[in-house]
């Protein structure tokens, strides 16, 4: 994660804490901030900055949401801008398309992963779909925060890693970042999008803490970045897998490897630009993820990499995933997901 001017994108630079819109505290030196304070901060400063924001879903109000990422919020903008919605995501989905439609710019969450499924139809078929079905005449900008994949010692229908159903979905950006930096900023643009986005919140990473001067605008939201420089192999990770592939970095150290970290961050568009220049310079690529193997988000990334860099591979790309059967309960959700141990291992089986 690079954390940038805002001139270096065009923009207008972010505005001092004397000039700050009215409402909205400024940081003037770095703070230890964690990824769920990040996104409650993004969020308010959303609703201070631009009057068509509405934030709502289960639980968002007076509880803050199951992982207080709304704490305070309607206390502070009242129940006309965060409010509780029922618990019926399908609708919760529907009449954020149609506000949408109308001029605001709904940001929805779904209260788990899995929850999200029954809202799969107006997703798919409706939000998607809406800019094409009209020809560009009609935007849909709502962002549906998912908190997503494992690591909380969650039950079933708590701990799914969704990405793959919704990067199949054309019309739809999905991102997720891996850090408080990157969480808020990403949040900030996501919000600001005339097109939807599937923001997917890795919930082991909620309480992670950096520090960090807000409001901050780091590397843009469909762009990877390099989280640590290596030679000898690429490690392509997004959300919670990115801790993984560091630590697997890490322990690579003490066997003489030089391990290349890629922080994905937009899963829908793929960052072909930073992907091919890694794996171009280390010649080999593994890719880690928490959800099931077979089909899923990995599949995608090692045949576009292999289809793109073929000749500059040494050997196959290798996938470090969780394994082909429902997430586990929590007394074996340790040895289902990917741990730096296993990721050596898999980098093990190739003939250096």
């Amino acid at each position: 994660m690079t954390i940038i001017d805002d001139t270096a994108l065009g923009t207008a630079a972010a505005p001092t804490a004397a000039a700050a819109p009215r409402g909205r505290a400024e940081s003037s030196a770095p703070a230890s901030i964690s990824m769920a304070g990040a996104l409650n901060a993004a969020l308010r400063d959303a609703l201070v900055d631009d009057p068509s924001v509405v934030v709502f879903g289960e639980d968002v109000g007076p509880l803050g949401g199951v992982f207080r990422v709304t704490d305070a919020l309607q206390a502070r903008f009242g129940e006309s801008r965060v409010w509780d919605s029922p618990l019926a995501e399908s609708g919760i989905v529907g009449t954020a398309i149609g506000m949408a439609m109308y001029g605001l710019r709904p940001v929805i969450e779904m209260q788990f992963d899995a929850f999200s499924y029954p809202a799969f139809e107006q997703i798919t078929s409706h939000l998607a779909k809406m800019r094409n079905r009209t020809k560009g005449r009609v935007s849909l900008p709502v962002v549906i925060r998912i908190p997503y994949a494992g690591g909380i010692g969650g039950v079933e229908h708590h701990s799914d890693s969704s990405e793959a159903y919704w990067t199949h979905t054309p019309g739809l950006t999905v991102v997720t970042p891996s850090n408080p930096a990157d969480a808020y900023s990403m949040l900030r643009e996501a919000i600001a999008s005339d097109d939807p986005v599937i923001f997917l919140e890795p919930k082991s990473r909620y309480w992670a803490k950096d520090a960090v001067t807000l409001p901050v605008r780091t590397t843009p939201m469909t762009r990877a970045h390099v989280v640590r420089a290596g030679s000898d192999v690429t490690l392509l990770a997004y959300g919670p897998t990115v801790k993984t592939a560091l630590e697997a970095a890490t322990l690579g150290e003490a066997e003489d490897l030089s391990v290349e970290v890629v922080d994905l961050r937009s899963l829908s568009p793929f960052d072909d630009e930073t992907v091919g220049e890694s794996v171009r310079k280390t010649g080999r690529a593994a890719v880690i993820h928490e959800a099931a193997q077979f089909g899923g988000y990995g599949a995608e990334v090692a045949a576009r990499v292999t289809e793109r860099q073929f000749f500059h591979l040494q050997a196959p790309i290798l996938r470090i995933a969780g394994f082909d059967v429902p997430f586990p309960s929590p007394k074996h959700e340790e040895h289902y997901l990917p741990t730096a141990e296993r990721v050596l291992a898999a980098l093990d089986t190739w003939e250096w």
